[in-house]
Order: C-alpha cells, then structure tokens, then sequence
C-alpha cells in the first residue's frame, strides 16, 4: 500500500515541478489534472498561440526506461481524446494544438525536467 501512496505522492511532486518549468519557458497553465469521461489530461497550457496538452511522466528510477518512453498507445488515444472534448467544450477547435510530454527523472537525486514538445501525434484514423 505504501508503494502506490508513493507513486501517486512522486507523480503529484513531478507535476509540480513540469509546472514550474513549463511556467519558466512562458507557457500560460490553463487547467490541471482535467478530467472528463473521455479521460484525464495531466497539464493544459498555452504556449503562444498553441494549446498543449501535456502528459507528465515522472520516474524515481530508470529501470523500466525513461519516463516520456512509457506513454503508451492507448495513453495517447484517451489523451487525445479528452484533448478533443476540451477543444469542443471551450470553443477552441479553430486553435493549433500539440501533444507534449515532460519527462521527469528522480533517479539521480534532483530532478531532471525535460519538455519534449510535439511528443506524438494522431494518425488520419483518429476517430472521436
């Protein structure tokens, strides 16, 4: 029980920290830890005149690979879709949009943050 209150406190510290660098290269946060039906969204922020849609992926170890490696197919299709549901809610289907990933690695003591911007893409299969 114990390991999964860690997970959850590391993967809580981690979006911190991906904030905080997101904010330090002027990207404007717009929503947190959005939640819809369709699935859950870690960061949404605006970086110019684009919405990101950004998956956090932090580690304390690398021995199950580097954090922005583990985001997995199905990941990026409830990303998206929830990505999707947002644009529509808020009116904002005629912006640019991207899908970026912050990769946090704890395994060697401080934080090393790193912002992967364009991290993946939809195929033209994509559906709703």
């Amino acid at each position: 029980m114990a390991r999964g209150h860690d997970r959850i406190a590391l993967g809580k510290k981690g979006e911190s920290w991906a904030v905080s660098e997101l904010e330090n290269k002027n990207y404007k946060i717009l929503a947190r830890n959005y939640r819809t039906r369709l699935g859950e969204i870690d960061i949404i922020a605006k970086d110019k005149d684009t919405i990101c849609f950004i998956e956090v992926k932090t580690r304390s170890s690398d021995l199950r690979g580097l954090p922005a490696e583990s985001v997995s197919f199905s990941k990026k299709r409830q990303i998206a879709k929830a990505a999707l549901g947002y644009l529509k809610e808020n009116r904002l289907l005629d912006h640019k949009a991207r899908f970026d990933v912050v990769s946090v690695d704890c395994s060697e003591g401080a934080p090393q943050i790193e912002l992967l911007k364009d991290a993946f893409e939809l195929d033209s299969n994509f559906t709703y």
